[in-house]
């Protein structure tokens, strides 16, 4: 045990075990899964013990494998702290991101992008996917991850992700009343489809809710103001879809896109992570 640690082999089992799969962090990395997997089997061969479990549908921690991460950051980190001190001037990365794809779990992805990275410095804006793409095109970001939008073809699709009518668990709707609907304010993409989609419904609605981003709009769902179109992943446990109760029409998979002009070096490895670990949140 005297030999010192491989720190690409460390890295590779940090992003496997923090995407949760191989395929994604091969694409993180900008390696092939084989060779990902290859660092894994070298590393686990070193400590003497299995890391990961892996069966052909999911990839998770061994208990070896969790006690080792936090040490396996913080070794990463130190790295890039070393090499810090030679002077490499500080990066800057700005990222707008959409009001409906910035979910809970934003903080903690934003988090370990500065710690695994401390000579990058990162910005985010939340907006409305239309302003986004307004900055992103007068170059005031970088980078932009949105909705798709009206009248836009380009972007790289990152993701598709399923949205749904949901309430909370003890709402009743009064039959001769219209829907009462939780929503974002103009210009959001996703107010539009609901609002299109309802109207050819025939299903008469009134906004109860207006504004306030994401999160308020969750909080109106769940404190029992009436329903909001919007993605599981942004509401609370317990919120319920509502739609077949409610003969509400079906809403569509939206894309996830990035719109970026960042080609290379450090922001773009910081950018094909926070890619990858909005696929992995938006796919479960």
């Amino acid at each position: 045990m005297n030999r010192p640690l491989d720190l690409d082999a460390v890295q590779a089992f940090v992003r496997v075990a923090e995407l949760g799969s191989f395929t994604r962090a091969a694409e993180v990395m900008q390696a092939t899964q084989a060779a990902v997997s290859l660092k894994l089997k070298r590393l686990e061969d070193r400590v003497g013990c299995r890391l990961l479990e892996r069966t052909p549908r999911y990839v998770e921690l061994s208990a070896r494998g969790a006690a080792f991460l936090e040490h396996a950051r913080e070794m990463l980190a130190a790295h890039d702290r070393a090499l810090a001190t030679f002077g490499e001037a500080r990066q800057r990365l700005t990222i707008g991101i959409s009001d409906h794809v910035a979910g809970p779990e934003l903080s903690a992805l934003i988090a370990r992008m500065n710690a695994q990275d401390p000579q990058l410095v990162i910005e985010i804006r939340i907006a409305s996917s239309g302003d986004l793409l307004q900055s992103f095109d007068r170059r005031e970001l970088d980078t932009v991850i949105v909705r798709l939008h009206a009248g836009r073809s380009d972007g790289e699709v990152l993701t598709e992700e399923k949205l749904g009518w949901f309430a909370a668990p003890t709402w009743r709707h009064r039959a001769e009343e219209p829907l009462p609907v939780a929503t974002m304010a103009e210009p959001c993409g996703v107010r539009a489809l609901a609002a299109r989609l309802l109207d050819s419904a025939g299903v008469p609605w009134r906004e109860v809710f207006v504004g306030g981003g994401v999160p308020a709009v969750a909080a109106a769902v769940v404190a029992g103001l009436g329903v909001a179109a919007l993605a599981p992943r942004m509401l609370p446990f317990g919120a319920v879809d509502v739609r077949s109760k409610l003969g509400l029409p079906a809403l569509p998979k939206l894309p996830v896109l990035l719109h970026t002009r960042v080609k290379s070096g450090r922001p773009r490895d910081a950018l094909t992570a926070l890619s990858a670990a909005f696929r992995s949140a938006v796919r479960g």
